[in-house]
């Protein structure tokens, strides 16, 4: 067994205690989706809080390595992570610091722990301060509902919560693309795209299989899980070349009138035929 595959077991084992060099030290298990394999990784990483203990962040030390650690180069192409803090497991999306807000935070995080600034000056690369922002699955009426109808209902609300933070983000006029907005979009378009791929894929069959007068319905939802993927994938492009902000939220408002609209049809028609399966 490797030797951070032990301190895994005994985080889990312990509430998030742990002993060994780590003994006493906060201490987290970030899952990260691999960059190329798409497979999931956890790591322990210390998570020193920001200034007035807001905030959680970790820092990619690597041990004051040459090399980015593997766990910083997946969250950039990936940014929707997993959390354990040993009484918790929640998702977060990982926004790396930029600029004059990089250094305010590594200033802060080097008095609290002096051996990031040691790592810092044993390499030529700025180590990376990452914040883990939480996100929040959006509660309704129906969110306490059971079955397919639940997950359904669960997935719309976070889906509708998200695209309206990323409407709230932040833009200039004609300033390129900063990391936060980079980070949300990227998380908020690999969700999606996970959500419609497992309906067309899954429930969209087995529905049609039990309610085949639907089959045109299901075609049409996929049609449109097809229009909202380009809208997708214009927004990644842009986001990953560092486009303009004014570009990305023309394309983020599209994209919301075109979801919004989508997942209403969705739930007209499907809600009432799920909820009657388990009635």
């Amino acid at each position: 067994m490797s030797f951070n595959q032990a301190v895994i077991e005994e985080f889990r084992a312990n509430a998030g205690r742990v002993g060994g060099p780590f003994e006493g030290a906060g201490l987290i298990l970030l899952t990260t989706t691999g960059a190329r394999s798409g497979r999931e990784h956890t790591t322990p990483l210390g998570c020193p809080r920001g200034p007035g203990g807001q905030g959680m962040y970790v820092v990619g030390s690597a041990g004051g390595s040459d090399r980015h650690p593997d766990w910083y180069r997946n969250l950039l192409a990936r940014p929707l992570v997993r959390v354990e803090t040993g009484t918790e497991v929640y998702e977060a999306v990982a926004v790396p610091a930029e600029g004059a807000r990089r250094e305010e935070l590594f200033a802060h995080i080097v008095r609290e722990e002096p051996g990031y600034g040691e790592y810092q000056r044993n390499t030529g690369r700025v180590i990376p301060v990452v914040e883990l922002q939480r996100t929040h699955e959006a509660e309704s009426a129906e969110s306490a509902e059971d079955g397919v109808a639940g997950m359904l209902t669960r997935v719309h609300g976070w889906l509708r919560a998200q695209i309206a933070e990323l409407l709230r983000l932040p833009a200039g006029e004609s300033a390129p693309v900063g990391m936060q907005l980079r980070q949300h979009c990227l998380a908020f378009c690999q969700t999606l795209e996970a959500h419609h791929t497992g309906e067309d894929a899954g429930l969209f069959p087995w529905l049609a299989e039990r309610h085949p007068q639907l089959a045109g319905f299901f075609r049409r939802l996929e049609e449109e899980h097809r229009e909202i993927g380009r809208t997708q994938t214009r927004i990644a492009g842009l986001t990953r070349s560092g486009g303009d902000q004014a570009a990305v939220r023309a394309e983020l408002e599209e994209l919301s009138r075109e979801l919004l609209a989508h997942l209403d049809r969705e739930e007209a028609e499907l809600l009432p035929v799920l909820r009657a399966l388990t009635a």
